[in-house]
């Protein structure tokens, strides 16, 4: 493994990180008749961390911003399917909750970030690893 990035250090990229492996795991169990939701599933959850990945690596907070809000988009596709899945008792009540408290913390936390990059003063102070 590479040396940690400073995004990796953020809390909504861990909860982001935590909800992929979550998702991976539940959809393990599910039927083959559910093959397109399986895929659909596994990829807004891979989307929502590697979007953050590659925004960052862009090198521009503004690049940076962008992302972490296409990343939002795909947790909240995510959720709606996770809404579905319980609707359809494709998942437990415990499943979903534990999903959910990642889901709004990595949503109120991603947007709480955004919010604060995006004042003025802070926009001096944030750099790429291994730019000065």
């Amino acid at each position: 493994m590479s040396e940690e990035k400073p995004y990796e250090k953020l809390k909504f990229y861990q909860d982001i990180c935590e909800i992929r492996k979550i998702i991976h795991s539940i959809t393990e169990r599910f039927d083959k008749s559910n093959l397109r939701l399986i895929s659909q599933m596994r990829d807004a959850a891979r989307s929502a961390k590697q979007n953050i990945r590659e925004g960052y690596s862009k090198g521009t907070l503004g690049e940076f911003i962008h992302s972490i809000r296409i990343s939002k988009g795909s947790l909240e596709e995510l959720s709606g399917d996770m809404e579905d899945c319980l609707e359809d008792k494709l998942i437990t009540a415990s499943e979903y909750k534990k999903f959910f408290e990642l889901y709004q913390s990595a949503s109120y936390m991603s947007t709480q970030y955004i919010k604060a990059m995006s004042q003025s003063s802070n926009k001096g102070k944030w750099k790429v690893m291994g730019k000065d």
